[in-house]
């Protein structure tokens, strides 16, 4: 099937004098996960991670992704033709390495420029036409071959209450309007959904497990404007909107509009997110500040309300969460439990909670050497039984009217080898590490990442992911610009200042391919410690609630102050969830959490 449909897609190729047609992953506003109308590279090769470019050419057929789904890509990819393209190993091109070394003088790139960012594609115009390669922005392909292709989501549009969001729009719109008259910007142009739902207080349902409308939006001293599919905005959110300044125009009205833009205006655009064919229609005389999103920074730092809304969320996930291991733990070996039945059971108790809208991501419950595939979803095809042995990972969340939460915990289902135990302590040790740090204000995450791996580089190991990402409130679960990785990647953008308010996972891992994966993870939220002559100090503090299975724990590898870490947060975790269990998980919740 996937070898049909890019021969079928060579042949518009041939037809619309396209030698060389790229796919990205994207939708209309560079969203991380996208809704099934925008699934064009999952269907030209066949890859369902969330992360990956194809390039089709007249002759081959590649796809570029990243490190977490190596093992994935290689098992779909196989038999159909696509070629896998493993990102930053060595001897790998770049996309734009590849296309400027194999693309010759007089030849067409193709893609569809709503769905390459302004600052991508600006950078390979440039870099292609130096070979004398041209760039055709205009070309949906897939859109011409994709025959039963779903269209687009228009579900209905929620606004969220300021006693969830703390802060009203309005409030939100001087703030940026202040930012805009700081950087001489008459308009402000959004294309980011997180951003627009966060700016304008609105939530829907557009893009699956992340609660954002498909719309674009720009904002000037004066007016405020939402382009979206105005069916999904009833007339009391329209009114409510209008009430504070927000006016709603149809989706595509926002192509002309940006060409009527006057040519004396200045418009600001973050440059990775907003699309090239927006920003085509910009009249050329348009000044064009091409910088990250006003509204990046103060959507990342929480505000009290939405802290103290986290922490509620995270007593509710947590309940579930610690009701589901002791399930887990009471029936292996008894009942048959699948990857999927498990997930079920752990969502069924999730919506027990109150205000609880759905999961933050798609569940990942891999048993055995499943969990070696960083991102592994169980599907009917996959699903796989687990047994009374080895580890079963399971890394879920949720979106409450109170926040987003995610969790990953790794569960020995039977007895364990030394060897398992010392990489899941060694995990645990770097998760504990690095959620006890101290820091000075003016620390990024690139600085404190060693402490999340270094019990695993002193046992020669490592895993290849980032330790962490931030994490939306009541919006996505990967939420820019904080975040800890030790690698600089070029397309990633969580290398920020850690400020007070920000939320972000601490999950390190450990993945060993045909055998098993080990993570843990908690959300933790930046706080003010002690402030001093050197300055403001910060720290974290655990927002997730959940136990972390003793029985895979290696004793002897863990010195003193990991066990009073480990038992320390242990404690928090029965104080705090123990009220909502019965008589019987609470006596297994006490067990779970003993001293060591």
């Amino acid at each position: 099937m996937i070898k049909e449909r890019i021969e079928n897609l060579r042949q518009v190729m041939r037809r619309e004098g396209i030698d060389v047609y790229l796919v990205p992953t994207n939708d209309f506003h560079g969203s991380e996960y996208v809704g099934d109308y925008f699934k064009c590279r999952k269907y030209i090769t066949g890859f369902t991670g969330s992360a990956g470019t194809a390039v089709i050419t007249l002759s081959e057929a590649k796809l570029w992704t990243d490190g977490r789904y190596f093992i994935q890509a290689a098992a779909e990819l196989e038999g159909t033709g696509v070629e896998l393209m493993r990102s930053a190993q060595p001897g790998v091109p770049t996309i734009k390495e590849y296309l400027a070394e194999t693309m010759k003088k007089g030849q067409v790139l193709g893609f569809d420029g709503r769905c390459v960012s302004y600052e991508y594609a600006a950078e390979l115009e440039a870099v292609l036409a130096k070979k004398g390669v041209s760039v055709a922005f205009n070309k949906d392909l897939i859109g011409e071959i994709w025959t039963d292709r779903p269209g687009l989501s228009k579900q209905p549009v929620q606004i969220l209450d300021i006693r969830y969001c703390g802060q009203s729009r309005t409030e939100k719109l001087a703030k940026i309007r202040g930012m805009m008259k700081e950087k001489q910007a008459d308009t402000y142009v959004i294309s980011s959904l997180d951003d627009i739902a966060w700016l304008f207080n609105v939530r829907g349902n557009d893009v699956k497990c992340n609660p954002v409308v498909l719309a674009y939006a720009t904002v000037t001293a004066e007016r405020a404007v939402i382009y979206a599919q105005t069916e999904a905005f009833s007339d009391a959110v329209t009114k409510e909107l209008l009430a504070d300044g927000v006016e709603i125009k149809p989706y595509d009205e926002v192509y002309p509009d940006m060409q009527n833009t006057a040519p004396s205006h200045t418009v600001f655009a973050d440059g990775t997110r907003v699309n090239y064919t927006l920003m085509k229609q910009l009249p050329k005389q348009v000044k064009v500040i091409n910088e990250r999103n006003l509204t990046l920074l103060p959507k990342a730092v929480k505000n009290a309300t939405e802290i103290e809304n986290e922490r509620i969320a995270h007593i509710k996930d947590g309940v579930a969460v610690t009701r589901f291991m002791y399930w887990l733990k009471q029936n292996i070996g008894r009942i048959t439990i699948t990857e999927l039945s498990a997930a079920a059971y752990l969502e069924r108790l999730r919506e027990q909670g109150e205000h609880y809208m759905g999961p933050s991501f798609e569940p990942i419950v891999a048993y055995g050497a499943n969990a070696a595939m960083c991102h592994y979803s169980p599907t009917a095809e996959s699903d796989t039984e687990l047994r009374p042995e080895s580890f079963v990972l399971f890394d879920t969340g949720g979106q409450y009217l109170e926040g987003t939460t995610d969790v990953t915990r790794t569960i020995a289902l039977g007895p364990c080898t030394i060897e398992q135990k010392k990489q899941f302590t060694a995990v645990l040790k770097g998760h504990l590490n690095l959620a006890a740090a101290t820091f000075l204000h003016g620390v990024r995450g690139y600085n404190l990442d060693y402490l999340a791996r270094a019990a695993l580089w002193e046992m020669g190991l490592d895993y290849n992911h980032g330790t962490g990402h931030g994490v939306g409130y009541y919006l996505n679960v990967h939420e820019e610009p904080n975040g800890f990785r030790w690698k600089c990647v070029p397309e990633r953008f969580d290398s920020a200042v850690l400020e007070e308010g920000m939320i972000t996972s601490n999950e390190p891992g450990f993945y060993l391919e045909g055998k098993y994966g080990i993570r843990t993870e908690n959300l933790i939220v930046c706080v003010k410690d002690r402030e001093t002559e050197y300055g403001q100090f910060l720290r974290f503090e655990n927002l997730t609630m959940v136990p972390i299975d003793l029985d895979a724990i290696d004793l002897e590898s863990m010195q003193q102050i990991d066990r009073d870490r480990l038992n320390a947060y242990h404690t928090q975790v029965f104080e705090t969830i123990s009220p909502y269990l019965n008589e019987e998980e609470t006596r297994w919740l006490k067990e779970a959490t003993r001293q060591i």
